[in-house]
């Protein structure tokens, strides 16, 4: 299952071309490819107008939507924000970390364009869906 991140929904949206949208793009319809509940309200809040809220809403919705939370992932992603702290690495937004971490936990890879997944893949075994690793 490869889960995606708002940081690449937001720009697929809007149009960016970039090596995330494209791969979402080919993702789309051939793989299984899921959201998770906040990543789907953060994307959504995001339109301003009805029209393109509903497009993306029904596009969204055919997706599986992934929860993030729960009292397991909460604590661990508290110690993996505590392991990236002690090697000096300090990760901008608690959601994130939840994102991370949940996917850790289920073995789903991610696809992202956010920075702040980089120390995940690199000391904590995030997968990411656009180098493979």
């Amino acid at each position: 299952m490869i889960l995606v991140d708002s940081s690449v929904w937001i720009d697929y949206f809007n149009g960016v071309p970039n090596p995330q949208t494209d791969r979402l793009d080919a993702l789309l319809g051939s793989e299984p490819v899921a959201t998770g509940d906040l990543i789907l309200t953060e994307v959504l809040q995001g339109f301003r107008n009805d029209r393109d809220f509903n497009q993306a809403k029904t596009l969204l919705s055919s997706l599986d939507v992934i929860e993030l939370g729960g009292r397991e992932i909460a604590i661990q992603a508290a110690q993996n924000f505590r392991t990236l702290r002690s090697m000096g690495i300090t990760v901008r937004k608690t959601i994130d970390t939840v994102i991370a971490t949940r996917c850790i936990k289920s073995d789903f890879a991610l696809l992202y364009s956010d920075k702040d997944f980089d120390p995940f893949v690199q000391h904590l075994n995030l997968r990411s869906a656009l180098t493979g690793s």
